[in-house]
């Protein structure tokens, strides 16, 4: 049976004892990250700026918000207007301990799954590191066409110089609003002050910039297939399995589109096993980022969703401008 969501993002969804009992915790790494970040404006520690501009996209919570698909979005519009971009991301869930390329053959288990993810369907350049900057050194020496760098999950890594923040915040919100461990708070929401745009998936707080995901068409892993339409599936015992930041809206998409399944979360990044896939049934539904890690591990079907992000309005637009040193109209 595939674990339950883990206990401490219950913690965080209200103050409750067991989060006033971490909130000491919390002051102690809020002070840390913000002696952390003044450290940088100082000087102390030192930051490195790439010879291209830099866009990082990122959240204040602890936890997916939806920042692959609009990292996969941005891209797809810069190349679109003729520039020719690379992504750095972390490449947290993956084992590399060194910064590196991410090539179609890399697995996840190596290099994480939101940068293959991203490499799969981005068709540019994708390095990861712990040193971001480092990766974005590693990346423009490999490839010097690339006039433009989007950093996935970095806008808490100060050493790497940023020409325009973009924070996304999804439908969860700020849960109790406290700092990790008590809360699922990186830093205060004061942050979102400070950034170049905030972009909305789903939050219906403030923001410059809404995001919505789309995706109604499945497609077969590991096979050639025309695809399939949720009525293919409508006489079908289906299970549906996501492991991402938040696993109900992956399933609220499904069923959106009027499919019923049984339900199976896990945690964001988990590493499947065999058993983890064995259902009685006819298929399983999952996300890209999933069915990175699924392998040769399921016995029935599996049918992938991908999802493309839609942003209004033109947030591509204004971030060319900011770039290329243009008021916003």
């Amino acid at each position: 049976m595939p674990p339950n969501r883990p206990s401490i993002e219950r913690i965080w969804q209200q103050r409750r004892l067991l989060a006033w009992l971490l909130l000491p915790l919390g002051f102690l790494f809020a002070l840390t990250t913000a002696l952390r970040r003044l450290l940088y404006r100082a000087g102390v520690l030192k930051k490195m700026r790439l010879p291209v501009a830099v866009v990082v996209i990122g959240n204040i919570t602890a936890g997916g918000a939806g920042k692959t698909p609009l990292v996969l979005w941005l891209v797809d519009e810069f190349m679109r207007r003729g520039r020719r971009p690379g992504v750095i991301s972390r490449g947290y869930g993956g084992s590399a301990e060194d910064v590196r390329e991410v090539s179609l053959d890399s697995t996840a288990a190596e290099v994480g799954d939101e940068p293959l993810l991203i490499r799969r369907r981005a068709g540019c350049p994708v390095f990861i590191g712990r040193d971001r900057a480092a990766a974005g050194k590693a990346l423009l020496a490999k490839h010097p066409e690339c006039d433009l760098i989007v950093c996935d999950d970095g806008l808490q890594h100060y050493r790497l110089v940023r020409d325009v923040e973009i924070a996304v915040v999804d439908r969860r919100g700020f849960w109790n609003g406290w700092p990790l461990p008590a809360g699922p708070l990186r830093e205060p929401v004061s942050r979102l002050l400070t950034v170049d745009a905030v972009v909305a998936n789903g939050w219906d707080g403030s923001a410059a910039f809404r995001m919505t995901l789309v995706g109604d068409h499945f497609e077969s892993l590991g096979k050639v297939s025309h695809g399939g339409t949720p009525s293919e599936f409508a006489r079908q015992r289906l299970h549906a399995v996501a492991g991402i930041g938040e696993p109900q809206r992956f399933f609220d998409h499904l069923s959106g589109l009027g499919l019923r399944f049984d339900a199976h979360a896990f945690s964001d990044h988990h590493r499947y096993v065999a058993d983890d896939l064995a259902f009685d049934g006819d298929a399983i539904l999952t996300t890209e980022k999933d069915a990175v890690k699924f392998g040769t591990l399921a016995a029935l079907p599996v049918w992938v969703l991908p999802v493309t992000a839609t942003v209004t309005p033109d947030l591509a637009k204004f971030v060319m401008e900011k770039i290329d040193g243009c008021p916003p109209a």
